[in-house]
């Protein structure tokens, strides 16, 4: 049994650190105390993978430097030696993160229809992500429907689209899809809307849990089917405090469960492990995505980049222990300010721009990505553990080559002794206080 520790320690300055552990020994009933047992036979979902989004504000930024710091940048997320990231976020039209806002059409023919905007920043950016990774796949989520489409008239402030307009917003969903077919890139996953609970300063719109079933129903699906496409719808999109209540309603209530592939989901509420594992267990063949989490803004602490980086990785392990597929993560890249942004609604991303766009740092948010990413595969499958302690978060998933990992994250002041145990081999480690590490067990 071959065992590679991987360990990211900011006091220690580790960063990624690889080390052997020479010896295990037979497992024996006399070990009983500190024990981290690991079931390779108990195995419960697969993993899509792991990603972030290439909104307008990354795009705008990595284009906005030399080509050789920009191909950096992209080879830090996207290639084997760097994330190794298998999915991309994309905004349907501009989001907050735009450095300003635009619809594909203003006109109620549809025949100004343009992705032009994302031709300037976007496209060749997603293509230099697909030349580190050809099997990139993409997520696709609206923030608004145009305007003139609205009851406010406004892409910002909320608002909902209108009845007359719901049958020409599914043909432009399908003129964005395939716009993006003919650049060789096609979205497999859509969310109907982003935060459809929310009536945002930025670009926003409304949906109760029955307007967004009957436009999946009635509207999205049949014309996305009428035109051979194949994108997968995910439902949602938002905090994970009310998801139990509105995806029953979604989903049951007002009779979209044939419909829907999935349910997305954001971190900003809290961490609420309980209600994703109540949906695994209603819903078992619907995909559970994290669709978006940051830090760096009021609600956090941004001047403690430990703190956000435990955030992400106690997120990470909790989400997959409770039944979720893929991890996506907000901006890939944005300025030393925290955008652009169009509203002023900043924060942070794992890489950030220097001052002078002369380089750039990696945020401890990074490396503990990078502890998970890095060695956990698509198509991994998350295995049995069980631990003597809730001071060590903990989770374990079985790849396709049969490699066990396993992932430790301590974030108390003090270490902690334990017996990893697996396949009735063991060994006895210590985990360092605020220190993250990653197990690959190659039996």
């Amino acid at each position: 049994m071959k065992i590679t520790k991987i360990e990211t320690n900011i006091k220690r300055n580790l960063y990624l650190h690889e080390s052997e552990i020479s010896k295990t020994k037979a497992y024996n009933d006399k070990i009983e105390n500190n024990v981290l047992n690991i079931y390779p036979s108990i195995k419960y979902q697969s993993i899509l993978g792991f990603g972030g989004a290439l909104t307008d504000s990354s795009c705008y930024v990595l284009n906005n430097l030399n080509d050789d710091i920009k191909n950096q940048i992209i080879n830090e997320y996207f290639d084997n030696n760097g994330l190794n990231y298998e999915i991309c976020r994309l905004t349907v039209g501009s989001s907050d993160f735009s450095p300003k806002s635009y619809s594909y059409s203003y006109k109620k023919d549809l025949s100004d229809f343009s992705i032009s905007e994302n031709i300037k920043y976007v496209i060749p950016t997603i293509k230099l992500a697909q030349e580190k990774n050809p099997g990139l796949k993409f997520l696709a989520s609206v923030w608004s429907p145009p305007a003139f489409m609205k009851d406010n008239k406004m892409l910002s402030l909320g608002g909902h689209l209108k009845d007359k307009y719901k049958s020409l917003w599914a043909e432009y969903l399908v003129r964005y899809i395939n716009e993006y077919k003919k650049e060789n890139i096609n979205i497999e996953y859509m969310t109907i809307q982003n935060e459809p609970n929310a009536t945002q300063l930025w670009e926003s719109c409304r949906y109760s849990a029955e307007d967004e079933a009957n436009l999946l129903k009635q509207y999205l699906f049949p014309t996305f089917k009428r035109n051979n496409l194949d994108t997968k719808f995910l439902i949602w999109d938002h905090n994970k405090d009310n998801i139990v209540n509105r995806n029953i309603d979604t989903l049951v209530k007002y009779g979209a469960l044939d419909y829907a592939d999935g349910i997305a989901f954001h971190w900003y509420t809290g961490t609420h492990f309980e209600n994703i594992k109540i949906l695994r267990d209603l819903f078992p063949d619907k995909l559970l995505v994290h669709s978006e989490g940051c830090t760096g803004y009021s609600n956090f602490k941004p001047e403690d980049e430990l703190f956000n980086a435990n955030m992400y990785a106690r997120e990470i392990i909790g989400d997959f222990n409770s039944g979720v597929n893929a991890f996506i993560d907000w901006n890939t890249v944005l300025d030393y300010k925290g955008g652009p942004n169009h509203k002023n609604n900043t924060c942070n991303s794992p890489i950030m721009i220097n001052k002078n766009n002369d380089g750039y740092i990696k945020t401890p948010a990074f490396y503990y990505i990078a502890q998970f990413s890095k060695y956990i595969k698509p198509g991994a499958v998350r295995i049995g553990f069980s631990r003597f302690t809730e001071s060590i978060n903990m989770t374990a998933f079985m790849n396709p080559d049969n490699s066990i990992i396993v992932v430790l994250l301590n974030q108390n002041n003090h270490n902690i002794e334990y017996n990893l145990c697996i396949n009735n081999q063991t060994f006895h480690d210590n985990l360092d206080s605020q220190a993250i590490v990653t197990f690959i067990i190659n039996q």
